[in-house]
């Protein structure tokens, strides 16, 4: 076994590995060898996904199930890890609410510098970050002994590895301290299943806003048409029109795909905070003047009632 650099940390990886889940494995192969620590159990056929990606050492918890409590076990055993693999010297983890939390807590207890919205790696540590609701991208490097990033969905295209990993299995206590104080998850509830891609991993959004005076079938249409995901804009969701689990911005979810597509929504900074760091923007509006179309890439002056049924009709034709 090769002795890893790079700790990638992933919550509770499922019967599969996530596309994220993925992605940020071959994020982590940008900065050196890699580790996994998976803070849930690891099947015989996820392990054999992780060695594709290059995974040396698959860390898993021992002595507790973490996905009983909060993130605060998860991050105290991560650093435990950390400890245990030692020469440790970048820890990786995704984007998401969880993933930036833990990345928060490992820095502390690693007396670590964070990176988050990390868009893209160089191998000499450097990440490149979104900021300013993507409207600017800078590069950053921490200047820790170990340096904590979070990468964003779908900047980097998910790759297994040249040559497969050991993925040799490694138990780690969880440190039982961390346990006694910790917040417990009191139950779940299983969402409904769309058939839809996860929102902040889809390589296509389309997304409705009050334009639709509260009629998304054109918009799920054309989502469907395209194998996306379904959108909102904050004006949707609390008119409850929409879950307010597809709100899009900055008091909704970040999403970064290939194509993101508004239609009837105006494009106002809150808007923007969500998705401009889309690779490319389709904007459809009645308002010539909607500040959409200062960010979009392909602005569509017209009724989202036409102009989508269309644009799906035609897929579907081309398609078929």
């Amino acid at each position: 076994m090769t002795a890893a650099n790079v700790l990638v940390v992933l919550d509770a990886p499922g019967a599969s590995l996530t596309k994220s889940q993925r992605e940020v494995l071959t994020a982590g192969r940008i900065l050196g060898t890699i580790a996994v620590a998976a803070t849930g159990p690891v099947s015989d056929a996820v392990r054999g996904e992780l060695a594709d990606y290059g995974a040396e050492a698959v860390y898993v918890p021992e002595g507790a199930d973490l996905s009983g409590y909060l993130v605060g076990p998860s991050a105290a055993w991560a650093a435990d890890v950390v400890a245990a693999a030692g020469g440790i010297t970048a820890v990786v983890l995704d984007n998401s609410p969880t993933g930036k939390e833990t990345a928060a807590r490992l820095s502390v207890r690693l007396d670590a510098g964070v990176v988050t919205d990390v868009v893209a790696l160089e191998a000499d540590g450097t990440v490149h970050k979104s900021v300013l609701a993507g409207s600017y991208e800078v590069r950053a490097r921490a200047t820790s002994a170990v340096a904590i990033v979070t990468v964003k969905p779908n900047s980097v295209e998910a790759a297994p590895a040249e040559a497969a990993g050991a993925a040799e299995p490694v138990a780690v206590p969880v440190p039982q301290a961390a346990l006694a104080r910790a917040a417990r998850v009191a139950g779940r509830t299983e969402k409904p299943v769309t058939g839809r891609p996860e929102l902040t991993e889809a390589r296509v959004v389309v997304a409705g806003g009050r334009g639709t005076d509260g009629d998304f079938g054109p918009i799920e249409e054309l989502a469907d048409a395209l194998g996306g995901a379904v959108g909102a804009s904050r004006a949707a969701a609390d008119a409850g029109w929409v879950s307010h689990d597809l709100q899009v911005g900055q008091t909704g979810k970040t999403v970064s795909p290939q194509l993101y597509i508004s239609a009837g929504i105006s494009g106002a900074i809150q808007q923007k905070a969500g998705m401009q760091t889309a690779k490319v923007i389709v904007a459809v509006n009645s308002d010539p003047e909607s500040p959409v179309f200062e960010i979009a890439d392909l602005g569509i002056v017209g009724d989202l009632f036409e102009v989508l049924p269309q644009a799906a009709a035609e897929i579907k034709r081309r398609r078929g």
